[in-house]
């Protein structure tokens, strides 16, 4: 039997040994938020060497060295690469769900180097989503069918998943945290918290995704979504047609939160976007159309040419990122059938994980492609892409 010392000893020579670049143990048990203002206590800070952002206490964002939330704690098990998870939906020719798939079914490759899958899922592990909802005047109105269709989505979900609500405006905040009761959700959305609009001159959507992605998904595996209902239109990063606008900055602007932070935030964890806009679909922005642009990016000039308002292409765009889908809760009529038909797509997804067979992690975008064996005309319907934050 080894001794205490030996495995100690053990353990560090896997965290020393060379090529072995990133942390992956199973999550420490963590305590659920509490409800309240979401990003309370935290600043932004972007670190100079890896251009990441990072969430770092108030008390220690002014000194060198500030601990990174992120970061692997004590003791921590180095790998080769975390476990990577695809949700994917099979669609058969006529646009029905394909259930009922195994492992066997699936082929999987990263940067188009097939991969192994370590992991599968079909829809039988708990879901973890969370409503986040625009508070603005712009689409208050909206928030009267909230309770209803709140239900619509509970009923098409398992019992075993987990939901949770956000509202926000100038500032987001956490109504419920993860909770698998029915009542306790429909009581949120009955909340004062909901019901009071904040701040009528703003609406930080990518500030409210962001804050949803960073502290209410840590240590969470398997299926997970933010269900956005917004009109798109972000008052908060200034975003214009100009990528520059989207991009990290450098120098006093450093430390702000840009719409590529909130990309990489998505794609790294697996969170899958479900944006609901209130606005009017742009006549170009077909379902044919943002399927043949899905793997090129949205804002563009050539975007701009069409007619499409740059806000309405900056929300499609994330869900480009992020795998998903974007609706337009005007053509479809009801908020209820919306969330009806997002609670069926992810009552019908396959989740597939692997280990990324490349010697060495590298940081950045990687691309993600997923085949269904022998079976003509089924389509697989993933994230086209995850992202590898540096320095991790």
């Amino acid at each position: 039997m080894r001794t205490i010392a030996a495995l100690a000893i053990a353990a560090a020579a896997l965290i020393l040994t060379p090529g072995l670049v990133r942390a992956q143990n199973k999550p420490a048990k963590q305590r659920p938020p509490r409800s309240g203002e979401l990003g309370s206590g935290y600043v932004f800070k972007r670190d100079p060497a890896t251009a990441e952002l990072r969430r770092v206490p108030v008390k220690s964002a002014a000194t060198p060295g500030a601990p990174d939330e992120n970061a692997p704690g004590p003791g921590t098990i180095r790998r080769q690469v975390d476990l990577v998870e695809v949700g994917c939906n099979v669609l058969a020719p006529d646009g029905l769900s394909i259930r009922g798939l195994t492992e066997r079914d699936f082929r999987l490759y990263e940067d188009g180097a097939a991969q192994s899958i370590a992991h599968f899922d079909a829809s039988t592990e708990a879901a973890s989503i969370v409503l986040v909802l625009d508070a603005s005047p712009s689409i208050f109105r909206e928030l009267a069918q909230m309770k209803t269709a709140a239900r619509a989505l509970a009923e098409k979900l398992s019992p075993l998943d987990e939901v949770a609500v956000v509202s926000f405006s100038a500032q987001a905040h956490l109504l419920l945290p993860f909770s698998r009761d029915r009542a306790a959700l429909e009581k949120a959305l009955d909340s004062n918290a909901l019901a009071r609009v904040e701040d009528s001159s703003k609406s930080n959507i990518y500030q409210a995704v962001y804050l949803a992605a960073a502290e209410l998904f840590r240590g969470r595996t398997g299926r997970k979504a933010i269900v956005l209902l917004t009109d798109g239109e972000d008052s908060g990063l200034g975003l214009t047609w100009d990528p520059y606008t989207a991009a990290p900055k450098t120098g006093k602007d450093a430390d702000r939160l840009t719409f590529e932070d909130v990309a990489r935030a998505l794609a790294a964890a697996g969170i899958e976007l479900y944006a609901v806009s209130t606005a009017t679909r742009p006549k170009a922005m077909t379902e044919d159309w943002l399927a043949g642009h899905a793997e090129a990016m949205l804002v563009s000039d050539k975007t701009r040419e069409l007619g499409i308002p740059a806000y309405t292409a900056y929300l499609a765009e994330l869900v480009r990122r992020a795998g998903g889908r974007l609706y337009f809760l005007r053509e479809i009529g009801t908020l209820s059938e919306v969330y009806r038909r997002i609670a069926e797509t992810l009552s019908a997804q396959y989740t597939l994980g692997f280990y990324s067979s490349a010697p060495v992690a590298r940081p950045g975008w990687h691309a993600l492609r997923v085949e269904i064996a022998d079976r003509a005309g089924v389509r697989a319907i993933h994230r086209g892409s995850y992202y590898i934050p540096a320095g991790r």
